[in-house]
């Protein structure tokens, strides 16, 4: 079992001794950088770290740089995963053979962003859950390949202008919907998944605390606003983070099991979709006469899945 680190507030928790540190060359404004460190701080553990090809991996080593100052390892694109789960299968070797002395087992986390993750490394991914590695999977949820000229990935939500999916007199963006990831993931039978967003810290902390304290895999999607593709200030990070939780298009919920679904966040006041929409230059053209019918459709969609989330947790089924 980890070491909970028991945290009273955030001024304490923000300055707690990093394990990723500051100095990096990621956006200003990025959230990958909010959520790594809320993630490495919620643990006294040892950690064993990997990360895909990424905003996250080029913009913390630049050799002979690190922002690291933990076990880290960089492999390619698409398998973070399987690095993690090798040293993690070697862990457990040399301690069958007694050649490992530590008091405590240190933990394995994975990082890769979504087109590393929904899409180029989900096969990898797939299979370190199949083969029931103790280990744990975050994706860095951007919502786009922001490393290589804002593609879309399947993460990409309708509507959306991305560079392969470009706004336009004939088109609207992305025409698919986001994959459901979480879901894909709770069916491979892990102990434990859940959706997190760095502005509910609190929320993510104990997410990251109770996968961190399961053995097994375990999933964590955390949704990471992009100041430069989604168009906003990066003043904003933290707003536009909220209006993603309180308009339910990123709902923050936990699958046990594969099975038990907890809704971990109500808000008290729920805004409405074009809010969110509106704060992102990605949306703009949204707000066309012609295709303003797709507003009307997302929040519609939104409903739908919230109450859908809704009567799951009531089944706990």
């Amino acid at each position: 079992m980890s070491e909970i680190k028991k945290i009273k507030n955030l001024k304490e928790f923000s300055t707690s001794a990093d394990r990723f540190e500051g100095a990096n060359l990621l956006c200003p404004g990025c959230a990958h950088s909010i959520i790594v460190r809320e993630i490495l701080n919620a643990t006294n553990d040892d950690l064993i770290l990997s990360s895909s090809t990424g905003c996250l991996e080029v913009c913390t080593a630049v050799y002979p740089y690190t922002s690291w100052d933990a076990s880290w390892i960089h492999i390619g694109f698409e398998n973070s995963s399987t690095a993690i789960a090798g040293a993690e299968a070697m862990h457990k070797a040399l301690k069958a053979k007694g050649r490992l002395k530590q008091d405590r087992d240190p933990k394995f986390v994975a990082f890769g962003g979504d087109g590393a993750s929904y899409d180029i490394g989900f096969q990898w991914i797939s299979g370190c859950f199949e083969r029931g590695h103790d280990m744990m999977y975050v994706v860095l949820d951007n919502e786009v390949y922001a490393n290589t000229g804002g593609q879309r990935s399947s993460s990409t939500p309708i509507g959306s202008s991305a560079t392969t999916s470009p706004a336009g007199r004939v088109s609207y963006g992305e025409k698919m919907n986001k994959k459901d990831m979480l879901s894909i993931m709770a069916a491979h039978g892990s102990p434990y998944v859940a959706q997190v967003a760095p502005n509910k810290w609190k929320n993510m902390i104990k997410a990251v605390q109770q996968g961190l304290n399961i053995e097994g895999p375990t999933f964590i999607n955390a949704m990471s606003a992009c100041t430069t593709e989604w168009k906003f200030d990066p003043a904003d990070t933290v707003a536009i983070s909220d209006l993603a939780t309180d308009s339910l298009v990123f709902p923050l919920y936990e699958i046990i099991d594969g099975k038990e679904l907890n809704i971990t966040y109500r808000p008290k006041n729920i805004v409405p979709v074009e809010e969110y929409l509106a704060a992102q230059g990605r949306f703009k053209h949204l707000f066309k006469d012609q295709y303003k019918y797709l507003i009307k459709e997302w929040q519609e969609r939104v409903d739908s899945n919230w109450e859908y989330l809704q009567r799951r947790e009531e089944a706990r089924v």
